[in-house]
């Protein structure tokens, strides 16, 4: 078998694109794996700098890892990239665990470190094969699908940046073989042992349980993992292919028709690839599939976006909310874009004839004070509808004319001197009305549709 360190340089060349050219920064914990990444780095002669984030969760330990990584960087004469971290208190004021809380603060530092120095080609971790095997198993159990089955890849973009891992083909024995024959110095986490954590409950418990019974389980999840990669290539490719069949997209909403998605035999499994990617749980698929037989106004949100039933559709809309969004339209405005939108602006000219068409609002002249403002409709507005003495709210008359929830949701209002002259694209106000007396008028002339 071919050394260590010569596998290292054949998989981190091909398979995690190290260009022996590039400049790369290494993220070092002063264990075992980062301390044998820092030395393979070395011989191979690639370049690098270091990065060691102290999360002061252990006491003296946690600062006597930190001393190890200082003494790592300057026998290899490197850059070393350091920084402390109040991890408790973040992870009180965003409520997670310690796990989420360490890995969003060590690669969002990554990620700023790249912007600082653009010539770091990626952020290098030292995850091994014995890693992957345990996020396998994770992500099996969390019902991730096919593409968990894959595991870790030996290069891809995530909330860090650029991510390669070239120690991904080694298995834990090897790397403590190498750590030993060079007389590497490295530290042991304590916490490591602890079943508390998920990832530590599995390499302790779960995997030797398993082995026991099945006698070279890792290896055959390790060998698996090639398998389901290539399967997952087929297997996208066929999904996209569906979807782009069955989706029909108008601006940031996609739309699904619910009778073409009730005809397919694998509906339930395109829902789950198809919602996956807008952070949906493998658990709010059987509330989705229960949306084809709900009635229009029913939907389930994930944190950035909400599946709607609206009559024969199932729309997929982002969360992001434009009601606090306005725009103002001064005596000079000619155009307006909003909300995909295009809005034409005639100010102040003769009056001809009255245009009855709801995507335009003519409106006397003489009532209008400027600037006019265009925003979402809210709860507690109210105007004189067309042709009506009484004020109404805004959302009566929307149940009046039988607007749907999404319909509702997209209406806009443009006000003059902080009364409604026009639910945007429906009815104008009575008191901005034509009148026998007016002679020059506003018109507003929604060019795109609703």
């Amino acid at each position: 078998m071919l050394r260590l360190v010569d596998r290292f340089k054949k998989y981190a060349n091909n398979d995690a694109a190290i260009s022996p050219s590039g400049r790369f920064l290494l993220a070092v914990s002063g264990g075992v794996d980062s301390v044998v990444l820092c030395e393979l780095f070395h011989q191979c002669g690639y370049e690098f700098e270091m990065a060691h984030a102290n999360f002061q969760l252990r006491g003296a330990a946690s600062d006597e890892d930190e001393s190890l990584v200082i003494s790592l960087s300057n026998k290899y004469q490197v850059k070393l990239h350091t920084k402390k971290f109040d991890t408790t208190n973040y992870m009180a004021a965003h409520q997670m665990n310690v796990q989420v809380a360490a890995r969003e603060l060590r690669y969002q530092w990554f990620n700023e470190i790249l912007e600082q120095v653009p010539t770091l080609s990626g952020i290098v971790t030292a995850h091994h094969a014995n890693d992957n095997v345990e996020t396998v198993l994770m992500n099996f159990f969390k019902g991730s699908g096919i593409k968990g089955l894959q595991g870790m890849r030996p290069k891809e973009s995530g909330i860090g940046g650029r991510i390669v891992r070239p120690l991904l083909f080694a298995k834990k024995e090897e790397i403590l073989e190498f750590a030993l024959q060079h007389e590497l110095i490295w530290r042991e986490d304590a916490s490591n042992e602890s079943d508390k954590y998920t990832r530590n409950y599995f390499r302790n418990q779960v995997l030797p349980s398993v082995e026991k019974v099945i006698p070279g389980t890792a290896q055959n999840i390790i060998n698996n993992i090639a398998r389901f990669t290539e399967i997952n290539l087929i297997y996208e490719e066929a999904i996209t292919g569906i979807l782009n069949k069955l989706l029909e997209k108008k601006g940031e909403e996609q739309y699904i028709p619910v009778m073409k998605l009730k005809k397919l035999e694998s509906r339930e499994t395109i829902m789950f690839e198809y919602l996956k990617r807008y952070q949906f749980s493998s658990a709010q698929i059987p509330e989705a599939m229960s949306l084809l037989e709900s009635e229009s106004g029913k939907y389930i949100t994930s944190a950035t976006h909400r599946l709607l039933r609206n009559r024969q559709w199932l729309i997929l809309s982002p969360l992001f909310s434009l009601e606090n969004k306005t725009f103002l339209i001064e005596k000079a405005t000619t155009t307006l874009d909003f909300d995909q939108n295009h809005l034409v602006i005639e100010h102040d000219k003769p009056f001809n004839t009255i245009n009855k068409d709801v995507t335009v609002a003519q409106l006397d002249n003489k009532q209008i004070e400027y600037p006019l403002i265009i925003r979402k409709w809210k709860q507690g507005d109210y105007f004189y509808p067309l042709g009506m003495s009484k004020k109404k709210k805004v959302s009566r008359y929307f149940i009046d004319i039988k607007l749907s929830m999404l319909e509702k949701e997209n209406a806009w209002v443009i006000e003059s001197g902080k009364k409604i002259i026009w639910v945007v694209g429906y009815r104008i106000d009575d008191r901005f009305k034509i009148t026998p007396s007016t002679k020059n008028v506003t018109t507003l002339k929604l060019v795109s549709p609703k």
